[in-house]
């Protein structure tokens, strides 16, 4: 059985290698909160929200379908947590299931794989169980398939016979095999015989009457030689049915493992949602484009992660920068300006996993990749200047680069005078964007920001931070082209108290 909740061709795309830059994108974009919070403190849940979020999908189709799986999640939370805990409860009992050294014997194997199995038959009853009172609720592909398959493959009838079966395999009369005489006279082609379905009746106690001819040896109680050959010739008998038995058991466990991470995941997505609700910030589901169209769209996008450490609500912006590669973002200091930034980078990751994102409403193309090059901190440990540091970072970027990949800027390659740095900045930007990379840059600099209005292939969008005549921060971004001016002397006036009404108001930007 197949759970294909998480992609329709199979179950397949979260297990992939998370990406060599993951480390740079947690940092940058504030990922550990989403996670924390997705998790609600259980590491597992962490875990495979953290696999299945960088291990973006690159297809509109799979997407929107793992999308049409998280409407319906959101829409019975009570039964995916049903589904949830029955599949939690068939791998943590099959971790229950003692084994000792025995156990890698015929004889063992099949006393393990048994016991596992019939845990898993009350685990499966379950699961159609659900499938017959709440199928008919659900309408995404993913769920459809799956309850059909409950109802299919699991009926009552089959697992009645399994459950004959497993009795069977019990051997309480014993076990009885036959066997050929080889060269030699060793035994041959040894084989596990079904048991008989009667003891004889009153005809075995009858001596004489119809019963076959056979010889019965008895091993003495201390002879343990005796003992071992027997044990020998039982274990040739149940070889192939231990190690088939063991396979099923191991498909069983191999199924709910596969089904408990796959809705671990949209457990996930349920807590954020519901986090996210309560507070009041809106949430949608994005519509994920082609990539390479350069498509980007938002109406009161903002930063969950910030969202996630505030109480009141954060602002949201209003961008539409469709059909520009580029997008540069100036403006005031504190303004929002890093906090947008991070709030692209989240949408995206977001919408490739087929989350929701944290907008009113969202649309861009996919890229292939995404990269973040933020300014880094001065590091004690740094055994290189900040500049190199920097320029190190950029070569690690562009050697895994490819043509429809996403880079955000933000205050790169600052550590060096303002020509210098806007040359180089300049001429890495203009390089990607012919590649067909998009770039969002975050920057201060005047001279770079100013230099892109005068050639940029394909053109580009100016967004500004704006800012209220006295001052204060909106911390909403506004098409402008860039100024000769940070404010930082409103910050300047605010810490040295010569000007006391600028303080910011709503969440604080970068």
């Amino acid at each position: 059985m197949n759970v294909r909740l998480l992609h329709p061709d199979g179950d397949v795309g979260w297990t992939r290698e998370v990406p060599p830059h993951a480390a740079d994108l947690a940092q940058d974009l504030g990922l550990e909160t989403l996670w924390e919070t997705m998790a609600g403190g259980n590491a597992f849940l962490a875990e495979v929200a953290r696999s299945v979020m960088l291990a973006s999908l690159t297809d509109p189709e799979a997407i929107t379908y793992r999308q049409r799986v998280l409407q319906d999640c959101l829409a019975h939370p009570a039964v995916v947590r049903q589904l949830y805990a029955v599949a939690l409860e068939a791998i943590t009992g099959e971790r229950k299931v003692y084994r000792s050294a025995f156990f890698r014997y015929p004889a063992g194997i099949l006393h393990g794989a048994l016991e596992v199995m019939q845990l898993f038959l009350r685990q499966l009853r379950q699961l159609r169980a659900i499938a017959e009172a709440h199928a008919d609720e659900f309408a995404s592909e993913g769920f459809r398939d799956l309850f059909a398959t409950f109802k299919r493959d699991l009926s009552e009838d089959y697992l009645q016979r399994v459950a004959g079966h497993l009795r069977q395999l019990q051997f309480r009369h014993g076990v009885f095999v036959s066997a050929r005489l080889g060269p030699g006279n060793k035994g041959r082609d040894y084989t596990l015989r079904r048991p008989p379905t009667h003891r004889g009746g009153w005809r075995q106690w009858v001596p004489g009457f119809d019963r076959a001819a056979a010889y019965t040896v008895v091993v003495p109680d201390r002879d343990e030689s005796g003992l071992r050959a027997l044990a020998d010739l039982r274990d040739r008998g149940l070889n192939l049915a231990a190690n088939v038995l063991a396979q099923a058991a191991d498909h069983i466990l191999g199924f709910f493992t596969t089904l408990r991470e796959a809705l671990a995941f949209y457990l996930g997505c349920l807590t954020l949602w519901e986090r996210l609700v309560a507070k009041g910030e809106p949430v949608c589901f994005p519509e994920p484009l082609p990539p390479g169209r350069h498509r980007f769209s938002c109406h009161g996008l903002y930063d969950v992660a910030l969202s996630l450490r505030l109480e009141r609500r954060v602002v949201g912006n209003d961008v539409d920068a469709d059909d520009v590669p580029l997008v540069v973002i100036t403006g005031a200091n504190q303004g929002g300006k890093s906090t947008f930034l991070r709030s692209v980078g989240l949408a995206h990751l977001m919408m490739q996993c087929g989350m929701f994102v944290g907008a009113e409403a969202f649309r861009a193309s996919l890229c292939e990749r995404l990269f973040t090059h933020y300014r880094r901190e001065e590091d004690p440990a740094m055994q290189r200047g900040k500049w190199e540091e920097e320029l190190d970072r950029m070569r690690t970027i562009v050697g895994r680069l490819t043509p429809h990949s996403l880079v955000l800027f933000n205050e790169s390659f600052a550590a060096t005078n303002e020509r210098e740095g806007a040359e180089i900045a300049g001429g890495i930007v203009r390089a990607l964007v012919e590649a067909g990379v998009r770039v969002f840059y975050v920057t201060h600099s005047y001279e770079l920001a100013h230099g892109f209005t005068e050639r940029c292939p394909g053109g580009v969008l100016f967004l500004r931070a704006h800012r209220e005549p006295d001052g204060h921060r909106t911390f909403r971004l506004v098409p402008g082209e860039p100024l000769p001016t940070s404010y930082g002397e409103d910050l300047y006036r605010q810490i040295f108290g010569e000007v006391g009404d600028v303080a910011p108001t709503g969440a604080r930007g970068g």
